[in-house]
């Protein structure tokens, strides 16, 4: 069994076991199956989120960080786009305005130039972080070496 094959048995074992534990911990806010009349009848263990936090949502974590970097380069994007499109002070549309920016000298290209370059340092990284996250959740049912263990040719 090659190290590949021993990860895709850990992430497919993983998985189901990360949900049961978030299942699980969701169901302890119900003593007995039923709505509790109040906190009284919880355990405060049960608000340590154990089962959510620690063995369900942490197990990927990788995955998790991937994913709030594409929301982070989301925001990026969209927040570079708005600030492409209105300009500075609206002169993105009317180049003969854009002399009378006199103060900072060349403020409309330094504000176009960085904010485009925002722009597309965004969408680099919301691909890449996509990617990631995609990777991740193959890693986590595959293994590393997704069906290449035990081939004959020697090719890896």
């Amino acid at each position: 069994m090659c190290s590949g094959s021993f990860a895709q048995s850990l992430g497919i074992t993983f998985i189901p076991l990360a949900i049961l534990c978030v299942l699980s911990n969701i169901l302890l806010f119900f003593p007995g199956g039923l709505v509790a009349d109040d906190n009284d009848h919880i355990t405060k263990e049960v608000w340590y989120f154990g089962g959510i936090m620690g063995s369900g949502v942490l197990m990927f974590t990788s995955i998790i960080f991937a994913a709030v970097g594409v929301l982070g380069a989301g925001y990026s994007i969209i927040v570079s786009a708005v600030a492409i499109h209105n300009g500075p002070i609206d002169y993105l549309n009317n180049h003969t305005l854009w002399k009378d920016c006199t103060a900072p000298e060349g403020i409309v290209t330094w504000h176009l130039t960085l904010f485009s370059m925002l722009l597309v340092m965004g969408l680099l990284q919301a691909v890449l972080c996509a990617i990631q996250v995609i990777n991740g959740l193959i890693g986590a049912i595959c293994g590393d070496c997704c069906g290449r263990c035990g081939s004959t040719d020697g090719a890896v």
